[in-house]
């Protein structure tokens, strides 16, 4: 008799992005005690898992497993979900690491975002030739890694035409950016070039407000929500991994759904 194979319960993608969920020091060090009895962290990464320093350690070498796997099924040319206008936020919901009111109010005027690395024209960009570009918009769900989503209507550049334009090295593994707000992360060349990730400049047809990034944000509908820096200003393209805000403190890198 010949048997089927089983359905699997679980599938992959869900296992990808639940490892990609970051969690609290308390609660990854009793994990990690948990899983040292089974000796698997052990045999991982060889070191004794139960002491502070050792259990990070394995907690980062078990997250960069993550990201090569995350890297290894992301399809740069699949598309996220678009909706229809009536089911967009309204208001969008603010979210970042301190309250609305520390936003940074940065001065159009005096803006420039500055180029830094493998990059041929490293000319700093006002913000009027930014809105000179030609735009695109999209209406796409954020996903924030606290659990809650919700859909805006974004405008801006899309982030390959504009790292063709200023003549950035498209082989080059990794791209950081810098902002206002001191924050700061990075993302793989892949997601840089899929076709949704966005420099926006505006959300709901205005010019991008304070809170939510002025005067430009990076919009990817297929990354997770702190992946998404706002008050953006400076980019580098490198070889070098940089690192990040929250990534720096043990979140998933990849961090893409």
């Amino acid at each position: 008799m010949i048997r089927r194979p089983r359905k699997p319960l679980v599938s992959a993608r869900d296992v990808i992005r639940d490892a990609a969920k970051p969690m609290e020091p308390a609660t990854r060090r009793a994990f990690l005690k948990q899983a040292a009895g089974l000796g698997t962290l052990t045999l991982l990464t060889g070191c004794d898992v139960v002491d502070s320093a050792s259990a990070e350690n394995a907690l980062m070498t078990m997250s960069r497993f993550n990201d090569r796997v995350q890297a290894f099924l992301f399809n740069p040319h699949k598309l996220a979900p678009e909706y229809p206008r009536a089911m967009i936020v309204k208001p969008f919901p603010f979210n970042a690491f301190y309250s609305a009111d520390k936003a940074p109010a940065v001065d159009a005027a005096g803006y420039r975002l500055e180029l830094a690395g493998k990059i041929t024209d490293r000319t700093p960009w006002a913000l009027d030739r930014l809105y000179a570009e030609p735009q695109v918009t999209q209406i796409t769900r954020h996903i924030c890694v606290e659990g809650w989503s919700a859909i805006g209507t974004w405008t801006g550049i899309r982030f390959s035409d504009f790292l063709t334009k200023i003549g950035a090295d498209l082989n080059a593994p990794y791209i950081a950016f810098r902002c206002a707000d001191g924050y700061s992360t990075s993302i793989d060349m892949p997601t840089a070039l899929h076709p949704q990730t966005q420099l926006t400049l505006m959300i709901d047809g205005e010019v991008l407000p304070r809170i939510y990034g002025f005067p430009m944000k990076l919009r990817m509908p297929t990354k997770l929500g702190f992946k998404n820096p706002k008050h953006i200003t400076a980019i580098e393209v490198t070889d070098t991994y940089p690192g990040g805000y929250w990534e720096d403190m043990g979140y998933n890198w990849f961090s893409g759904l």
